[in-house]
């Protein structure tokens, strides 16, 4: 079973902020493959379906962002999917709108929806980087995560999203870097 995370802030003054990201994201593989509605459990919403035959649970957790550990760590645990089997999807400040990388493991980078599942459960599980910009100054930081994207801004993600959700079969079975190949041209059209 692979278990697909999705990161952001619960609320509706949060819906649309760049730090949700990553619910949005896995919104789009939701309504994609056609995944029963999300339910609350495991101090967060979980989905449940398939995609190209892999049984694959989607989760955001409600915890807020710095808690976010504590979620993933009750659905694995509950459903015994190891570390190796789950996919993060989050904002990153440091690459512009519409960018995305793709890696297993590695640091933090200072965001704590990470930070929390590393403390958690370690850090070895894929982590799908979605572009969300950066402020002109760190003090900025805090508002600019929890602020409204623009109307252009939109619209790129909306492309990336969907291509996110198109592709994630090949993050299902293993293949980050097609995934990120198929990822990068699509996006660029």
């Amino acid at each position: 079973m692979i278990l697909l995370v999705g990161l952001g802030n619960p609320g509706k003054e949060y819906a649309q902020t760049r730090h949700n990201a990553g619910f949005m994201a896995v919104d789009e593989i939701v309504h994609r493959y056609l995944f029963s509605p999300f339910k609350s459990k495991f101090k967060g919403q979980i989905a449940e379906g398939a995609i190209e035959g892999e049984k694959v649970m989607i989760l955001k957790p409600e915890t807020y962002m710095n808690l976010s550990g504590e979620s993933v760590l009750s659905v694995c645990s509950f459903y015994k999917i190891p570390i190796q089997n789950v996919v993060v999807f989050h904002d990153d400040m440091d690459l512009d709108v519409g960018r995305i990388k793709v890696k297993r493991g590695g640091g933090s980078g200072g965001h704590n929806g990470l930070k929390s599942i590393d403390a958690h459960l370690g850090n070895n599980y894929v982590r799908v980087r979605i572009g969300v910009s950066k402020p002109k100054t760190k003090e900025e930081v805090v508002n600019w995560v929890l602020s409204s994207f623009s109307q252009a801004d939109k619209k790129t993600l909306e492309k990336t999203f969907e291509g996110i959700a198109k592709y994630v079969p090949l993050v299902v079975k293993g293949d980050l870097e097609n995934f990120l190949n198929k990822l990068v041209i699509e996006l660029k059209d």
